[in-house]
């Protein structure tokens, strides 16, 4: 049985195997990628590891009677919000996304973007100014983002913890019922776990 430090004296990297890793990206393309003469090499095989979903994603959660959930595709179907018929406000916390229809919601847009870094819980008492604004008129505030998973949905449970005086875990857990695909960034988690809304708030 050799010892270890015979294993070592009579190592040659010659009788290393050469490997070779195949990558998927998340845009689905296949990458080759092989070490010779110590250097990586990467060749697109082009082929898609996966079918790529490209349909819109109009899935809209109820949180509450008056808070809707969902991407900035359904917020842009006008066939969607005519469906849903109880739509009169809509809270754009994108980045980048332009209003489709000024003319027939009342609109409050905010570009927010989805870093963790960025201070979300600074948004939410004048997003739920502006939902309660709705709710007094007898009105329903859809909220979306670019996906309706991580922006969108962090207002949301800020929204519940400030206005109906949740803990974080219920607030998520009344989105994520509402909405399951829901999953705000560790960063927009972290802040939500140590909010604590002022109790002066109108």
């Amino acid at each position: 049985m050799h010892s270890l430090a015979e294993e070592i004296k009579t190592f040659s990297k010659a009788s290393l195997k050469k490997q070779c890793t195949h990558v998927t990206t998340l845009g689905g393309k296949r990458i080759r990628e092989t070490w010779r003469d110590s250097t990586l090499q990467v060749v697109e095989e082009g082929a898609c590891g996966y079918v790529q979903d490209f349909s819109a994603d109009l899935q809209v959660g109820r949180v509450r009677p008056h808070v809707l959930l969902a991407s900035q595709d359904a917020a842009q179907d006008l066939n969607t919000l005519r469906r849903l018929k109880v739509v009169s406000h809509i809270l754009n916390v994108a980045h980048g996304v332009e209003n489709a229809f000024p003319d027939l919601f009342v609109y409050k847009t905010l570009n927010i973007l989805d870093l963790p870094e960025t201070p979300i819980t600074s948004y939410v008492h004048e997003c739920s100014q502006f939902i309660e604004e709705a709710k007094a008129k007898n009105g329903v505030v859809l909220v979306h983002c670019n996906a309706g998973v991580s922006r969108a949905a962090a207002i949301v449970i800020g929204y519940l913890m400030s206005r109906e005086g949740l803990t974080f875990d219920d607030a998520f857990a009344s989105v994520k019922a509402a909405r399951p695909a829901v999953c705000p960034n560790p960063g927009f988690s972290q802040q939500l776990k140590a909010y604590r809304p002022c109790q002066s708030q109108p």
